[in-house]
């Protein structure tokens, strides 16, 4: 009996631990909010939100996504050469994009439809790399159970991206302080959790060349599926800002980006802290024989009782809502929450599980289902477009993903069900 409770107990403090530091981190921004809402315009954060979509897309494979594979080793020799060829690989990545921004500034500039992006096009690659490394630090200090730094180093974030972006606009310096205090901040957790890395181990004299080969060769299918897959996934849950940027204004981005960066915090909050700590015990439950899936659904139902009831008022008040804390002028940003809601929704159940994929070496089939969610939110969003209405393109988009997602959940279940 005390076998069996232990793990719980584990798991629980693990996600408490992570919970707790993600929780103050995630506050801080949702704390300044009404603050960021009335000294910065909705354009600044559309502009705000086109560099954030446009570093995101390739941050999410600068490592060639090999960050997953992180886990999966028995041994730590492995999960560090794993760590140092994803670090190459976003070295390599960075240098590239510099390239491309350099020499194909002014056509970026032109086919974006925005100048006020202009210069901020020149710190797009290294907060590539910064995000991408923390990616790296995060996912291997998870393997080891070093869920205290990653909860410090989060906060360590939060708090230096609200110093700078309230310092500057107080300025009224435009976006400016926006992107500022996310590069800054960036660097600020990259130093914090590497530092308490190599506190604990010594990673340079584990690092040979041929075991990354050796691993890059092993763990090959991250690269070419995995790559593609993320690319597809971070493009697609981007679209309606390339799209509602170029077709419609920088306001109707600002709007939009509030709306799902109020409503996503507080539920990635608890899906992102348990997703760490799930990775975990599902890998160890599955490659031992034990009940992963029972395990999985016990997850889902307990996360469904946290959100459901907040969720059900968010919906039903969020117009309000939004007018009351942040401002009359972001009254929109609660009707794109209702309108965005299924989506939403299923979004934060996907996340939490998102992992399955690769454990079950299930990448191609995640991929081909990436290609058709892709497709479909293009064609949702040309919908709103053609009839130049973005309440039209939110609904659509909304219901693809609902439809999509579901799938997606109920594929992964009945495949980790199948495994004997």
């Amino acid at each position: 009996m005390i076998k069996r409770l232990k793990p719980k107990s584990e798991f629980s403090r693990n996600v408490l631990t992570l919970m707790m530091g993600t929780t103050i981190a995630q506050a801080i921004p949702i704390a300044i909010s009404p603050i960021l809402t009335r000294i910065y315009t909705p354009d600044d954060f559309g502009v705000f939100a086109l560099f954030l979509a446009l570093v995101g897309i390739f941050s999410s494979i600068a490592s060639g996504r090999y960050e997953m594979a992180i886990m999966l080793p028995k041994k730590d020799d492995d999960a560090i050469n794993i760590f140092a060829l994803g670090l190459l690989i976003i070295t390599i990545i960075t240098i590239v994009l510099f390239l491309i921004v350099c020499l194909f500034h002014t056509d970026l500039i032109n086919i974006l439809n925005t100048s006020s992006i202009d210069k901020w096009l020149y710190f797009i690659p290294i907060t590539v790399f910064f995000m991408g490394f923390f990616n790296l630090l995060s996912l291997f200090s998870n393997r080891i159970g070093n869920y205290k730094e990653i909860a410090k180093a989060q906060i360590v974030k939060s708090i230096g991206s609200a110093i700078i972006q309230l310092s500057i606009g107080f300025f009224k310096s435009g976006v400016t302080g926006l992107i500022s205090g996310q590069i800054i901040s960036n660097i600020l957790a990259n130093t914090k959790l590497l530092q308490s890395l190599l506190h604990e181990r010594n990673f340079t004299s584990k690092i040979k060349i041929f075991k990354m080969i050796v691993l890059a060769k092993k763990y090959k299918k991250f690269p070419l599926y995995q790559v593609p897959h993320a690319f597809l996934n971070t493009l697609a849950s981007n679209i309606p800002v390339y799209m509602f940027s170029i077709f419609f204004s920088s306001m109707v981005v600002g709007i939009y980006s509030l709306s799902t960066r109020i409503v996503f915090t507080p539920l990635m909050i608890i899906a992102g802290a348990s997703s760490k700590v799930y990775n975990q015990k599902v890998t160890e439950l599955y490659n031992n024989g034990g009940d992963a899936y029972g395990f999985t659904l016990k997850l889902l139902a307990s996360l469904f009782k946290k959100i459901i009831i907040p969720f059900i008022l968010i919906i039903l008040f969020a117009p309000d809502i939004f007018a009351f804390i942040f401002g009359e002028i972001w009254r929109d940003a609660g009707v794109y929450t209702q309108l965005l809601s299924p989506w939403i929704f299923m979004t934060f159940f996907v996340t939490t599980i998102s992992f399955l994929t690769s454990l079950m070496s299930l990448q191609k089939k995640a991929l081909f289902l990436e290609g058709i969610y892709f497709c479909l939110r293009v064609l949702a969003i040309m919908i709103g477009i053609y009839y130049n209405d973005v309440h039209i393109a939110l609904i659509y988009f909304s219901i693809v993903g609902f439809c999509m997602l579901s799938y997606n959940m109920v594929w992964m279940l009945n495949a980790l069900k199948g495994v004997k």
